[in-house]
């Protein structure tokens, strides 16, 4: 029964991939909606499925199902700019501490990769990178200017303030950990299932999701920053040509019609946001409705208070997308984001902000669609690959070993639903390599077979008897069996653990095929001897 019971539940747990385009059927429909009566609905039309029998499935890769695949760059730099923006606060706290002695300064253009100071004179210059540099301010109190966070060089009157490369490598990391999350709660918010988003190199993100339509449907999840703002509105302008304060912006509206003079600095930002969803406004349009956390709510709800009759412009990815007036106190942090949105645009919207903005630009690098047509194609190789190498492997065994070779090929498919209930537990993904990998497990189930069998007619030629012959047959193959399949076993964990993408696809299955075809070989096979010779009791066993 020990034996027996693992290859019952392994049965049971592979039976849908056996009825697989159905099973998918019910799946989807739980993804796309997981209301029970939409479920019970697709049930009704699919009777031949009860809810009682499992539906979990075998995730298929790209190239057996078709879908979309992505490769976008990270743009590291967006990163640097506004780290430089979050120091200059503590940059200038320093620096008027010390006004006596350095005299006025002034920040020169925008915000970017570094900050640049222009003083009164050289010498004042001079004094202020001495302070930032000899670090005479208190850094108990300012720890974040530590030496190895900013470099400041000098040129002439001005100052330039950069990161060092110790903070870069630093941000770098934790900018590609973020934008790698983010991604991957915008695919799984969508409701796409078993997506694979893998790094790549320093900088890079190769996206695939399986069954995706279009590869633009994809960059239309993830292409977008989605970084919310909400700004006081000073003035609109219909050009960009408009002198600003240091702590002023000019956005200009989607049609890049109008333009608006904003404060920089923003009330409250989409990272405050608890909760997006689509929803219709007071003309049954499109829009979005947001929460945020209670503190960015009660600041929401004071601004608004103090701000009733003025403009309040919502920004996103640099762009004002709603400038509405606001009409009365909004407390309680809610709102609503309207503008020119169709239902599908504003159901992507909510879950981009949902999953919260990237912390950086992406640049798309490759795009790629794969037809659902090409898998097909794949698959059906794949089964006849599979099919004539089974069958000629059953033959040579049945003709070599004769009833010895039946008890092989019963465990041979018996390995194969060992494989395929593995696979759909851990929920790995099959590829076109990994049928590769599944083939060649077909040929290799057979060899520990066969080094028994060989051992076994040794001890029958020796006028051993059955059952005699059988025991040693198996204690003298075991070490040799071992040995040759944990060989192969450590060159599969060597490519999972160093190979990708394709490679990793072949190495699980080969390396779930070893084990299961060792446990077959081992102990199903013999079992079915054992029982063989039990009931039947045969004065001579033909090997």
């Amino acid at each position: 029964m020990t034996i027996f019971i693992p290859c019952l539940v392994a049965l049971w747990v592979s039976v849908p991939n056996f009825n697989y385009s159905n099973v998918e059927i019910i799946n989807d429909a739980v993804l796309a909606d997981g209301e029970a009566e939409a479920v019970q609905e697709v049930r009704k039309k699919l009777p031949f499925w009860p809810d009682w029998l499992p539906n979990k499935l075998i995730n298929l890769g790209l190239d057996l199902r078709g879908g979309a695949q992505v490769l976008v760059e990270v743009i590291l730099e967006d990163s640097y700019s506004e780290n430089i923006t979050g120091y200059w606060g503590d940059l200038r706290k320093i620096l008027r501490s010390q006004r006596e002695n350095i005299g006025s300064f002034r920040r020169i253009g925008q915000f970017g990769e570094n900050l640049t100071l222009e003083f009164e004179s050289f010498e004042k210059a001079n004094q202020a990178e001495k302070l930032l540099t000899l670090k005479i301010y208190p850094v108990s109190d300012l720890s974040i200017l530590k030496p190895e966070y900013i470099e400041v060089l000098r040129s002439g009157k001005k100052l330039t303030i950069e990161l060092s490369n110790f903070q870069k490598e630093s941000i770098n990391k934790l900018t590609m950990e973020k934008s790698l999350e983010i991604i991957r709660r915008r695919v799984d918010e969508a409701g796409t299932r078993e997506p694979s988003i893998q790094r790549q190199g320093d900088s890079r993100i190769l996206v695939q999701v399986p069954g995706m339509g279009s590869a633009e449907e994809l960059l239309q999840l993830i292409g977008k920053t989605a970084r919310l703002t909400f700004h006081k509105v000073l003035g609109q302008k219909t050009t960009s040509e408009h002198q600003l304060d240091s702590d002023q912006i000019i956005l200009p509206d989607e049609g890049g019609n109008n333009y608006f003079i904003l404060e920089q600095v923003p009330v409250v930002s989409g990272e405050s946001l608890t909760n997006a969803q689509p929803s219709f406004d007071q003309n049954n349009r499109p829009a979005v409705s947001f929460q945020f956390n209670p503190t960015a709510g009660r600041k929401f709800g004071d601004y608004t208070k103090s701000n009733i009759g003025e403009p309040f412009a919502i920004v996103l990815d640099g762009a004002v997308i709603s400038a509405p007036v606001i009409q009365s106190h909004i407390p309680g942090g809610t709102g609503i984001i309207t503008g020119s949105f169709s239902v599908d645009e504003s159901n992507r919207l909510a879950i981009l902000l949902r999953a919260g903005a990237l912390p950086a630009g992406i640049r798309v690098l490759e795009q790629r669609t794969v037809g659902p047509e090409l898998g097909a194609d794949s698959i059906q190789s794949g089964k006849v690959a599979a099919i004539v190498g089974g069958a000629f492997v059953l033959l040579f065994m049945i003709f070599t070993y004769r009833t010895f070779g039946l008890f092989a090929n019963l465990a041979l498919m018996i390995n194969m639903v060992l494989i395929m209930a593995v696979l759909t537990t851990i929920g790995a993904t099959l590829t076109l390599p990994g049928i590769a990998g599944i083939v060649l497990t077909i040929g290799m189930a057979v060899d520990a077979n066969v080094i028994i069998f060989e051992r076994i007619k040794e001890e029958i030629r020796r006028k051993k008897n059955t059952f005699d012959a059988v025991k040693n047959g198996y204690e003298m193959a075991l070490s040799s069996i071992i040995d040759a399949n944990v060989t192969t076993f450590i060159a599969a964990v060597v490519l999972f653990c160093f190979g990708s993408g394709p490679i990793k696809g072949f190495s699980i299955t080969l390396g779930v095929g070893i084990l299961t075809s060792v446990f077959t070989a081992i102990y199903v096979t013999r079992l079915f001897i054992l029982m063989y010779l039990n009931w039947f009791k045969p004065k001579t066993f033909l090997v």
